[in-house]
């Protein structure tokens, strides 16, 4: 082994080029893996970490106190097939004042709370996680629900401030606790409960069957066979938690795990060519250490050693930079405050850098086996004659078949050399095909994703948003009056149209969980996103919603939804489905506000500007005529856009660069087999240039043939990566967003295996074109 290790040391140090090319193109393939493991181990792991923590409810169920007693809700949790059960606890639904120190709740602005009674956080279900202050146990008393990942940057405790109902009564936070089960908006005492009249009863359920969703449908429907008609009201599951945590994530994982798998692809053609190049180069070397007395085992650990040494430095460096940079992008996918309460269990899991680095490994000398058994076989007289015999090559008879054609002699001779070595051209042409195929996908992928985003941020109807009603910290939100701003806004120079949007929370009968309503008041039909399905909103009884609000309820358009707010109720049709928009937000026209909610008001104001007017003077212009109102440009690109399009233009780039290296290495052996081709070319007149051109050529024959298969490959997954990124989202995107491919962009993405060929070819030919005929003679 002594032995074996200093000639494989040796052979790093004599291969310079070969050793940095293997650590370059494994180290960026373990970046990439890194990554996708650690998105793909954090849409599911955080959660099913934080609700096991907690023991969370497989359902939470709502029952009518005036159809059932608290004797048969405790029987039914004590039927077969329930794992473990909590409560009942009183429920009741509180409508809340809007209060400026108290901005965490449910309903920041104002509006109805869920509050159940509680005597601890602890119990068989959902184990309230209770993170500042301490348990509600006086009558007056109330903890908020908000994740310890809620509080803004700076922003002070609520604890020890007040809420004020809309009866007028006052409630003091005591404590900030969260639930990953969705249970409760807030908790107040038994005792305090009882005060509030509660109508409504809460059980929390596990099942012992729960996997799925009909699962815990039949569990529901178990347990209400075993109570009067009409007592169950309300239910949700954990998976619908589960699915709205892992929307955004979930839509980044197909793309990112595309790249990972076409980097692997990568680095294994790449590092089997560098060692084959390496076994061939080295024929002479090889019959040395047989004669030597190295055996044919020791003659392959030497080889595979001298690929391991800069595979594993490659690899624990891209472990390492794959982990550092996944942590930012990881925080950057899992934002808002439906995932907050995993935020702290959010990052790439601690198999995801192990499994990358054992993989990588192994996968490399995997790679590396077949060539280095060749080098096993050969025989020491072999070696070194194949080793000194000068290489006349396989491609002469192409070459000669060329130079009949017009095109330049550099040209036809530089056209036939990758058939002089036809499996190394081949690996190479694989590694060029593979390139061309990220670039197209990428390409798709960042053309769908801006034209969702453009056409979800209004499509350029909105040239400018203005906000009122918003506090600054630790001051009280201004009031305005609504139709005034209305007005003000469209006399100003510039504006078009203004509309005005208005949000307030409301209940869903039916449904534990609530929802915020948008409204509109004016003309939206050009300002709401773009509907897929069915159409906007037309009458004082439609709404729209997106996909993830329709399919977390297990609605369709056509659908019929009540919508509660104190005692007021409002009936709607769901009319249309969204391009985007929230799991917990649908939206309606003014009246459907007025009706629930005749005091609300709008806080955001939509402006349409004539053509040629400038967005910042009308800005300008705003804060002049209104100091409390807050105007912002729109951009047509969303912050989720930007992260898609950056993440694959990064890694695109890289393996853009990694397949580059695969040419750049194929040149540097070309050229050194061929040197006394080279000099006897120089010796007939063949000018510096020529022999440039020569080498280009050689690769860019190749680069032509991988954009023609690379294209195909690229649009092939781009049609089946993408709409299932879009779909992961609860997203239906139209076709015309994904017919990307037109004659401009197929000509354009035609040039990239040429492009990536001719960069990695460049600086090895120059250098070629730089050897005299008297270095090559010397050599001789």
């Amino acid at each position: 082994m002594r032995a074996t290790w200093r000639a494989a040391r040796a052979a790093v140090r004599r291969r310079k080029l070969q050793t940095t090319v293997i650590g370059l193109v494994v180290m960026t393939s373990a970046m990439t893996l890194v990554i996708a493991l650690g998105l793909l181990h954090s849409v599911s792991a955080p959660f099913d970490n934080a609700f096991s923590k907690q023991r969370g409810a497989h359902a939470v169920a709502v029952f009518d106190t005036g159809r059932s007693s608290d004797a048969q809700l405790k029987a039914a949790a004590g039927l077969p097939g329930v794992e473990a059960a909590a409560g009942p606890f009183g429920q009741a639904v509180v409508e809340m004042k809007q209060d400026p120190e108290v901005r965490l709740l449910a309903s920041p602005d104002g509006g109805p709370v869920t509050v159940v009674g509680r005597a601890d956080p602890a119990g068989p279900v959902d184990r309230v996680n209770l993170w500042a202050g301490r348990w509600a146990d006086r009558p007056g008393e109330i903890v908020v629900n908000l994740p310890d990942e809620g509080l803004p940057p700076g922003a002070g405790s609520p604890v020890g401030s007040e809420l004020t109902a809309a009866d007028g009564s006052t409630f003091t936070v005591v404590g900030l606790a969260s639930s990953v089960s969705g249970t409760a908006d807030a908790w107040v005492s038994p005792a305090r409960m009882a005060e509030l009249k509660p109508t409504a009863a809460q059980l929390l359920f596990r099942f012992t069957d729960s996997a799925t969703g009909d699962d815990i449908r039949d569990a529901l429907a178990e347990v209400g066979r075993h109570l009067p008609k009409g007592a169950l009201t309300a239910s949700h599951s954990y998976l619908d938690i589960k699915a709205e945590i892992a929307r955004q994530p979930a839509a980044y994982a197909p793309f990112l795990t595309t790249f990972g798998v076409l980097s692997l692809l990568v680095a294994v053609l790449i590092v089997a060519n560098v060692v084959s190049g390496a076994v061939v180069a080295g024929f002479r070397h090889i019959g040395i250490l047989k004669s030597l007395g190295f055996t044919p085992n020791q003659v392959t650990g030497v080889y595979l050693t001298m690929v391991g040494v800069p595979a594993v430095v490659g690899c624990v460096l891209g472990t390492v930079l794959g982990g550092l940079l996944a942590d930012p992008l990881l925080h950057r996918v899992f934002q808002g405050p439906e995932v907050a309460i995993v935020q702290d269990g959010v990052g790439i899991g601690p198999w995801a850098q192990p499994v990358t680095l054992l993989g990588m490994l192994t996968v490399v000398l995997l790679a590396a086996l077949v060539p280095a058994l060749r080098a096993r076989r050969l025989s020491p007289a072999v070696a070194i004659s194949a080793g000194s015999a000068q290489r006349t090559g396989r491609a002469l008879r192409i070459q000669r078949r060329l130079t009949g054609s017009r095109l330049p002699r550099s040209v036809s001779l530089g056209a036939g050399l990758p058939f002089a070595r036809p499996g190394r051209s081949a690996m190479t042409l694989a590694a060029i095909v593979l390139g061309v195929t990220t670039v197209t996908f990428a390409t798709g992928l960042s053309t769908t994703v801006t034209r969702y985003s453009e056409a979800s941020q209004g499509g350029g109807a909105v040239q400018a948003v203005v906000y009122a009603g918003i506090p600054t910290p630790d001051e009280p939100a201004p009031d305005h009056d609504d139709p005034a701003t209305q007005r003000l806004l469209a006399s100003l120079p510039g504006a078009e149209q203004v509309t005005a949007l208005g949000y307030g929370d409301v209940r869903l009968d039916g449904y534990t969980r609530g929802a915020t309503l948008g409204a509109y008041r004016g003309e939206s039909s050009n300002l709401g996103d773009v509907v897929v399905a069915g159409r906007w909103m037309r009458g004082a009884d439609e709404a729209v919603a997106s996909g993830s609000f329709l399919n977390e309820r297990d609605l369709v358009v056509g659908d019929r939804l009540t919508l509660v707010r104190g005692d007021r109720r409002e009936r709607v049709r769901i009319v249309g489905r969204t391009l985007d928009g929230e799991a917990d937000r649908l939206y309606a026209l003014w009246p459907v506000m007025a009706a629930l909610a005749p005091d609300q008001k709008a806080n955001q104001y939509h402006v349409r500007l004539t053509d040629g007017t400038d967005p910042d003077a009308f800005l300008a212009a705003v804060r002049k005529a209104h100091a409390d109102l807050d105007p912002t440009k729109t951009s047509p690109v969303n912050a989720t856009a930007v992260t898609v399009v950056g993440a694959s233009t990064l890694l695109t780039l890289l393996l853009g660069t990694v397949a580059a290296l695969g040419v750049f290495n194929t040149v540097v052996l070309n050229t050194r087999e061929r040197r006394r081709d080279l000099g006897m070319l120089k010796a007939i007149g063949m000018t510096p240039r020529q022999v440039t051109v020569m080498m280009v050529t050689s690769m860019a024959t190749l680069g032509a043939v991988g954009s023609l298969v690379g294209i195909p490959l690229g649009i092939l997954g781009h049609h089946f990566v993408v709409p299932r990124s879009f779909r992961a989202a609860d997203i239906a995107v139209p076709d015309s967003m994904m017919a990307v491919w037109q004659a401009p962009a197929l000509a354009a993405l035609a040039l990239a295996g040429i492009t990536i060929a001719a960069v990695g070819a460049l600086v090895p030919s120059r250098a070629a074109a730089r050897l005299t005929v008297a270095e090559v003679l010397h050599n001789e």
